[in-house]
């Protein structure tokens, strides 16, 4: 049975309704409940037809600053011939609704619902939605740290419902992580997954670690720990977490509680800001090889 993946759709409430939301920004966190995804807070970008956006997180200094996520809506006929403009970027596409033709690398590709592309960076890509339906994908980003002697990861074009998930050990298979990258690869510096929790499923202590977060609820229910409080979640909410911010949850049922992960892997803490914490001739020079 395939997977299901909420997407957001738009519009304005009626002028009938209560301000009262669950959108919360603190310094150690923030919710953005899918209520907040309206017509009036979408975006727009260079060289991108028929296409809207919602930015649900940015490099923020002294919150987190690794990444950016966005949710893209792109109409038939839509898309992009110069999707990227940073040629440092590297990218994660992860599909929700209709279908995307991406070309990449020579090679095109046809991505589903639960359709994942890691796009590496300076990678030569394209995207246009050649369906009949409105396609939503989500799009990370974040600027590759090369390494030397490592290289640069490859092209990955995977589909979540093709991946058997990895059990988290002592769970009885009730917590789950589907991968689409081999955690042992270390050129990567990034991963997206998928984690699901069966109904009734805890993350039983409070996760504190040096890893920034995205968390997009594809569906299901959840009540969240974040630093001190309790929060509701479900599907359609966006959770931003800044590194060593507490975290903690249970799954509320009566289905399967799932999110799109993001996580910063694999690479010394920076103990420079700006340029010099990664030099641009040796990103250059590792990107080469």
């Amino acid at each position: 049975m395939s997977n299901t993946y909420f997407a957001p759709k738009g519009g304005h409430p009626g002028q009938d309704q209560l301000l009262t939301d669950r959108a919360v920004f603190t310094d150690a966190y923030a919710v953005i409940p899918r209520g907040t995804m309206r017509d009036i807070v979408t975006s727009f970008l260079p060289f991108w037809e028929d296409t809207r956006l919602w930015v649900i997180s940015r490099p923020l200094s002294g919150f987190a600053e690794t990444f950016s996520q966005y949710i893209m809506e792109v109409q038939p006929g839509g898309g992009s011939d110069r999707p990227e403009t940073d040629p440092e970027a590297q990218g994660v596409l992860f599909v929700v609704e209709g279908n995307a033709t991406l070309q990449a690398g020579g090679t095109t590709y046809q991505l589903t619902p639960g359709g994942y592309a890691y796009l590496p960076p300076e990678t030569d890509w394209t995207l246009r939605n050649h369906g009949e339906d409105t396609l939503r994908f989500h799009w990370i980003r974040k600027a590759y740290e090369a390494l030397e002697g490592l290289g640069t990861p490859d092209i990955l074009v995977l589909n979540e419902n093709d991946i058997a998930p990895t059990p988290m050990p002592g769970t009885d298979g009730k917590w789950a992580t589907t991968r689409f990258v081999d955690p042992n690869d270390l050129r990567h510096d990034m991963h997206v997954t998928v984690v699901t929790f069966e109904p009734g499923a805890v993350i039983p202590f409070l996760e504190t670690h040096v890893m920034e977060h995205g968390l997009y609820v594809l569906e299901g229910k959840a009540v969240y720990r974040l630093n001190n409080d309790w929060v509701e979640v479900e599907a359609g909410d966006y959770m931003w977490l800044r590194a060593f911010c507490p975290q903690a949850c249970y799954a509320g049922g009566p289905g399967k509680f799932r999110y799109l992960l993001y996580k910063d892997v694999n690479r010394h803490m920076a103990l420079r800001t700006g340029p010099a914490a990664f030099p641009r001739h040796q990103r250059l020079r590792s990107a080469a090889e």
